[in-house]
């Protein structure tokens, strides 16, 4: 292959061998201007316009504005997190100065209008401005509400949401102490609404007896559902991965126990989990007060902030989407309590896939479920009640009752998609032969694969010949109860909402999925043979291995598209060999018997695995052993933490009072102790539904949970006591309870260690401070600002408006644990609330943190 100098490789061809730049053939002008192939998005398309004509979503003199409206670009909305520390003050800011500097700023007809809080929304929490997300970025003028709007955004002040969004969980009705099921959770903004709900009438270092579950089909949108509500701090959240449609009601199979010979489910103890006790204080089934069901939609009420729709809409996006819907409404009333509320919400204006799916709710459940009428409630939210008549688009016909529709169609348009919801065997025999359609040839009965992509755009078929012609059909249920937010009555977006109540428990032909044959007997015979299991390594205290399980273990694996509550409807297969399962390995133990959180790293299960596996083949073993949640590959688990060794090393360092419990509430992502890398905490009602969801063989697939309470923080020196330090999340739910490492500071050394962030103690303006300091343990301590003008205590009261920060004491100076943008964000509220504010606002709280400083915990 040689060449050049003698079969030596060819010299490196430098720079400077270049007289010339050479010509970047990749580079383009991005100038719109001067690009003739940029285009603007399209803000029209003729068969959306025929569509809602042809529905009469709104009234035809009003047709216009509704389509100028849709064509112009959604303004910007947010919400001020009730919960946050300082709400109150970026409520004042708001008020006072952002809308006078604006209206000085922006000298149009429209100044007066700039920003305006939503006259719905309560307490004037939500506000939008008259400008889009685009003019805010692009905006000079816009800049300083811009950055204030992302600042705000990032550490939890604020939640930027549309604000048609904000609606459904209001209509919710939640209480502190409910259950509540959010089925399509992503990205976050109406969960991190129902948490502020339950959290709004806590007391100081209390938790709220409610608990929420935030459900969603795809991992990546968890991770960004994760994000958003972290910033929530709460330890009443659990985060999972599932279908909606298939979401796992946890019921308890106590058939499956009772054929074992094992009595109740409550009778098995997973003391691996290091839960102790019966389980028998725990409900038999994971049902919820609430429900929001904020189902996957065609989106095309969102049109002015997203303009790529109008490309992209066709009346075949509703119509296949409509069935998926039907499915995850049923499933959420299925799970639902009775005298439940549940909220079902699109952001489409289709009636395919918002009065349609309601009346098939209604019509299934048989009166076990009603519609609510709302009108009293929100009367600034400007609203119009739900349709009873509409029709089907299918292949650029209009179709006004089932009978039209043709036989090769009838697998994509279905019954419930029509006003009455009747099915074709109501119709007389003398009817069923021609079913109201001409008569299709063999060659014509099934479409060509061109015309099967086809999805009713206004294209008509050549084959396809046009139905008869049928009344239009008139629904009889009240769906004019149902609420229909049009863009063009409060400049918003567009959204569906309907509130149902469960009265009565469903009928058993609507109760149970229809889809129970699909299961195997073997599955059935696996799931007992792998709880008979669990029960008995349980009772003989073998341990159990976080590995995925070895070759021939039997995994509980129930397909995706059949719900837990099948396994109560089919026989046992008498066929089956039992010898078979006795040669099942141990390793199915740890299967059975695991809770788990994936938000978590892996990086604490690889710190034990290095310990024990040695070299470059240890390693290779750590990067293919997979984690496994239960029967749940990939997924991270998270065990019980019950190290009474760490436990009361940190009570005892932070000085922790005893009513504050520790037992049953924390929680780890390894079952090895001594390389835990963060605890969390979780409410009483996550616990319960912990022991539940172990009861019923790990249905629930468990992606995160809880609020970080402790983080192991590695020393130089290593001289702290204390292992770990307090994560600044959870010192809300710790300062009433905390007597040891924390200190008094003034406002002036306040700003001054937020400002540096790192301090010596003789640089400290309090001789007092400096000499306390000095003598605490290296390590973690909580440093509260004091706020008041006269002399400092040393008694601590914890509230809500206690500003306290975490900090490191190392043996020369004091280094905060704050982030950067959260020690900003401090300085410039502290120069902001002034103290007669600050002072009325202490004021109001004293008297309910009284009994929290008496040593009363309530969850």
């Amino acid at each position: 292959m040689g060449g050049g100098r003698g079969g030596q490789k060819r010299g490196r061809t430098h720079r400077r061998q270049f007289k010339h730049k050479r010509e970047n053939v990749w580079e383009r002008n991005r100038r719109p201007d001067d690009n003739p192939s940029w285009e603007p998005f399209a803000t029209q398309n003729p068969a959306f316009e025929d569509y809602y004509k042809e529905q009469k979503i709104v009234p035809e003199g009003e047709w216009e504005e509704f389509m100028s409206m849709l064509r112009k670009p959604l303004p910007a909305a947010f919400r001020i997190n009730s919960s946050g520390q300082f709400f109150r003050d970026i409520r004042y800011q708001l008020e006072n100065d952002i809308m006078k500097s604006l209206d000085t700023e922006i000298m149009d007809d429209n100044a007066e209008e700039a920003i305006r809080p939503l006259p719905w929304y309560p307490e004037n929490l939500a506000w939008q401005l008259n400008f889009s997300r685009m003019q805010l970025r692009k905006n000079q003028t816009l800049e300083r509400i811009h950055e204030f709007l992302k600042k705000e955004n990032e550490i939890g002040n604020i939640t930027r949401q549309e604000a048609v969004s904000m609606v459904p969980p209001l209509f919710l009705d939640v209480k502190s102490d409910h259950y509540i099921l959010d089925m399509c959770a992503a990205p976050g903004s109406k969960t991190f609404q129902l948490l502020e709900m339950i959290h709004q009438s806590d007391k100081p270092g209390s938790l709220p007896e409610g608990m929420v579950i935030a459900n969603d089909v795809d991992i990546q949108r968890c991770n960004l559902l994760i994000h958003q509500t972290k910033r929530m701090c709460s330890a009443n959240l659990i985060v999972t991965n599932h279908e909606a449609q298939h979401f796992p009601s946890c019921r308890v199979n106590q058939q499956c126990f009772s054929q074992l010979g094992l009595g109740s489910a409550c009778q098995i103890l997973p003391e691996a989990h290091g839960i102790e006790g019966p389980l028998d204080q725990v409900e038999n089934q994971l049902l919820f007060d609430r429900i929001l069901c904020d189902v996957p939609c065609s989106g095309d009420g969102t049109l002015r902030k997203a303009p790529d729709i109008w490309r992209k809409w066709n009346a075949g996006m509703g119509n296949g989407l409509h069935h998926l819907q039907v499915q995850i409404a049923m499933r959420g009333i299925y799970v639902l309590k009775v005298g439940g509320r549940l909220v079902y919400s699109t952001c489409s204006m289709n009636p395919i896939e918002d009065e349609a799916v309601v009346g098939e709710i209604l019509r299934r459940c048989g009166g076990s479920v009603e519609i609510l009428d709302c009108s009293v409630e929100l009367p600034q939210l400007v609203r119009r009640g739900g349709l009873r008549t509409w029709k089907v688009r299918d292949r650029g016909h209009w179709l006004t009752s089932y009978k039209q529709v043709p036989t090769y169609r009838k697998s994509g348009i279905v019954p419930s998609m029509f006003p009455s919801g009747e099915d074709w065997e109501k119709v007389p025999n003398g009817e069923q032969e021609n079913f109201g359609a001409p008569v299709i040839s063999i060659d014509q009965e099934k479409p060509t694969g061109e015309e099967r992509s086809e999805r009713g755009c206004g294209m008509h078929h050549e084959q396809d010949s046009a139905p008869l012609e049928y009344e239009n059909e008139v629904s009889n249920l009240p769906l004019e109860r149902c609420m229909r937010i049009m863009p063009h009555d409060q400049n918003s977006g567009a959204f569906f909402i309907a509130v149902l109540r469960k009265v009565s428990p469903l009928p058993d032909v609507q109760g149970k999925p229809n889809n129970v044959h699909r299961i195997s007997a073997l599955r059935d015979h696996q799931f007992k043979a792998n709880l008979m299991k669990a029960s008995v390594e349980a009772a003989h205290g073998n341990e159990m291995e976080s590995s995925a399980p070895a070759k021939g273990d039997f995994m509980v694996e129930i397909s995706e598209d059949v719900n837990d509550n099948e396994i109560d409807a089919y026989e046992v297969d008498s066929s089956l060999d039992h010898d078979d399962l006795d040669k099942e390995t141990p390793t199915f133990s740890a299967q059975i018997a695991k809770v788990g959180c994936s938000e978590n790293c892996d990086e604490d299960n690889e710190i034990n695995e290095t310990e024990e596996i040695g070299g470059e083949k240890g390693l290779n073993r750590i990067k293919k052993r997979e984690q496994v949640q239960g029967r749940w590959r990939g997924v991270d688990p998270v065990v019980l933490f019950t190290d009474d060794a760490i436990i009361n090393s940190i009570r005892t360092f932070y000085g922790i009072k005893d009513s504050f419990p520790f037992h049953g509430h924390l929680v780890t992502r390894n079952s090895d102790s001594h390389h835990v890398k963060r605890i969390y905490y979780i409410s009483k009602k996550v616990h319960d539904t912990l022991k539940l969801n172990i009861q019923v063989g790990q249905q629930l697939k468990i992606f995160s949970l809880g609020l970080k309470i402790f983080e192991r923080q590695t020393s130089k020196d290593a001289l702290s006591p204390c292992l770990y330090r307090i994560s600044s999340e959870a010192l809300p739910l710790l300062l009433p309870y905390m007597t040891k490492q924390i200190l008094t500071a003034t406002v002036t050394d306040f700003k001054h260690l937020l400002q540096y962030k790192t301090i010596k103690f003789g640089d400290f303006v309090d001789n007092s401070f400096r000499e306390k300091a000095s003598n605490l343990f290296v390590g973690c301590f909580v440093i509260v600002m004091h706020r008041d003008q006269g002399p400092i205590s040393d008694s601590i009261v914890g509230s809500s408006s206690t500003i306290a920060i975490g900090c490191w004491k190392g043996r020369t100076n004091i280094s905060v644990m704050v982030s950067p943008m959260e020690c900003e964000e401090l300085l410039e509220r502290l120069s902001l609330v002034s103290p007669q504010e600050d002072k009325a606002i202490i004021n109001t709280e004293v008297d309910a943190v009284k009994s929290v400083s008496d040593g009363e915990f309530h969850d």
